[in-house]
């Protein structure tokens, strides 16, 4: 078999390559990547490993917000499968530390996500729930105040108390109001960067929870009475 690859195949090749990143914010992939190899060559690296990945992460994480570490993440990812071939995506150290950084600014929304989609909540179902209204059953937390509630969630389902929680990388005492839990859908659009942020409101977790349902194969009788 010949091995042998014609110059035409290579710069086709090239050019497939060339066109990976996307064209309007390319710049802005070659910056990150660029300050990213930057560092490296500041630090005498020379083999990507996870624990170089960590440390550059590390540092960031004191000048920057969460929002911004996943972004930057994301390019120097994607630059680094094209120009290098290497996986960063496979670290799970690396992802684990993102996510903790994550918490910090998002953990209140995230646990609301969680809840309101899983069980198709309305916006004041969520609020309504305290520490008061649940137990503990082995690992997880069980709701056990509003029927209707305990028929969607049914087990294994971990409940905040909304009254104390970190919100913005600060523990509050001020509690999570109606308003607040309804804004967390546009919240999420926003750091997706998905158009129309306005569009999505606390009506999302119980269409999204619907949606997943019937994606999955779901009756429609079972996703109505999971939606009540």
């Amino acid at each position: 078999m010949n091995n042998y690859e014609s110059e035409e195949i290579v710069e086709a090749a090239n050019i497939a390559i060339s066109n990976l990143l996307p064209t309007k914010s390319r710049s802005l992939y070659d910056i990150a990547y660029n300050r990213f190899k930057k560092w490296c060559a500041e630090k005498n690296v020379e083999v990507y490993s996870e624990n170089v990945l960590l440390a550059y992460f590390s540092e960031n994480a004191k000048n920057y917000k969460s929002s911004t570490l996943w972004a930057q993440y994301s390019m120097v990812k994607s630059c680094l499968i094209i120009y290098d071939n290497i996986d960063i995506s496979k670290f799970p150290k690396l992802i684990a530390f993102l996510k903790r950084t994550d918490d910090k600014e998002f953990l209140m929304i995230k646990v609301g996500l969680i809840l309101g989609i899983a069980g198709a909540c309305r916006t004041d179902e969520l609020v309504n729930l305290t520490i008061d209204d649940i137990y503990d059953v082995a690992i997880f937390l069980d709701c056990k105040k509003l029927q209707t509630l305990r028929q969607r969630f049914h087990e294994s389902l971990w409940l905040p108390m909304w009254e104390i929680c970190l919100n913005s990388g600060k523990c509050s005492s001020q509690p999570v109001g109606k308003n607040t839990m309804g804004k967390n859908p546009s919240v999420v659009a926003s750091y997706l960067k998905l158009p129309d942020v306005a569009c999505y409101t606390g009506h999302c977790l119980r269409r999204s929870s619907a949606t997943l349902l019937a994606d999955a194969g779901v009756d429609i009788t079972t996703i109505k009475r999971h939606a009540g």
